[in-house]
């Protein structure tokens, strides 16, 4: 089970658990205006603590059966925000997409570039992967300076790609290469 890390003085990485679900949608009423140029519309009951439960044990299954992972950055109790590693796919390919968000009052610390890297580090070591793919709303210039800072390279753009808004968006399409060692090593 992936332990642990402090990436500053008050925010640890941490898997999330059920007891975490009011954390996560109070995290979220806190950060709607925030989110909503970002995220898709989502039904009423995503702001409650129980809707957030069951998400956190589907996190878990997804987890234990090597599909996916997602970390809580943790404030003490509070949710300062998320990183997950999505779609892990393993074979030949051994990749997964990276998502993140952080909550309006822990944007401009720094916090994401350590939990990407952190992360990073992680699909690597723990997950074998060779390559971490993300993609970010063409606006989204933080998110790509996040990306850049962290050592992903912009591959290509896709067009209406994401439902967002009410629109479909185009999205700047990012990838990281971890390592090149062959599948057995």
């Amino acid at each position: 089970m992936t332990a642990p890390r402090q990436l500053a003085a008050d925010i640890e990485l941490r898997l999330f658990t059920p007891d975490d679900g009011a954390a996560l949608a109070d995290a979220y009423r806190r950060s709607g205006r925030h989110l909503a140029r970002w995220e898709p519309d989502r039904p009423a009951e995503w702001l409650t603590a129980e809707y957030q439960r069951d998400r956190i044990i589907a996190m878990e299954e997804r987890y234990h059966s090597e599909r996916g992972v997602t970390w809580m950055l943790a404030d003490g109790d509070r949710v300062a925000g998320l990183i997950g590693l999505n779609d892990i796919i393993g074979g030949c390919l051994r990749s997964a997409d990276v998502g993140y968000w952080l909550t309006p009052e822990y944007v401009g610390r720094g916090l994401m570039t350590v939990a990407v890297e952190a992360v990073a580090e992680i699909a690597d070591t723990e997950f074998k992967l060779h390559r971490l793919a993300a993609s970010t709303q063409v606006a989204n210039e933080a998110s790509q300076s996040v990306l850049r800072r962290t050592g992903f390279v912009q591959y290509g753009t896709a067009t209406e790609y994401l439902y967002i808004g009410g629109a479909w968006q185009d999205s700047h399409l990012f990838q990281r290469i971890l390592h090149n060692r062959p599948l057995d090593a």
